[in-house]
């Protein structure tokens, strides 16, 4: 049962990789962070699982949290960029998937 969450955060992991190194603009490059922590956080949790140990899971805990912290950070600077590109964040006024 952990090689699978391994195998998908591997996956999950290589499609924010090939997302971030394809990207033509910020925004798209910043999107592409996301999967690449959300991997990051699935390895951490299933690591903390396979040592059963208290203190080993408390450590991978840490971790997990320190990550969805940069996960934050990220989310800002993508409204950040979207707001310096547009000089908006209003949905309606702009169409960010136009190519």
């Amino acid at each position: 049962m952990f090689e699978q969450g391994l195998i998908l955060a591997a996956y999950i992991l290589c499609v924010g990789f090939f997302g971030l190194i394809t990207s033509r603009n910020m925004v798209r490059a910043l999107m592409s962070l996301e999967p690449i922590f959300n991997a990051i956080t699935l390895n951490f949790i299933t690591i903390s699982n396979i040592f059963s140990n208290r203190e080993d899971g408390e450590i991978f805990s840490l971790f997990v949290i320190a990550v969805a912290a940069a996960e934050a950070a990220t989310g800002l600077a993508i409204a950040l960029s979207i707001h310096r590109n547009r000089r908006s964040t209003r949905i309606d006024q702009s169409n960010l998937l136009k190519w």
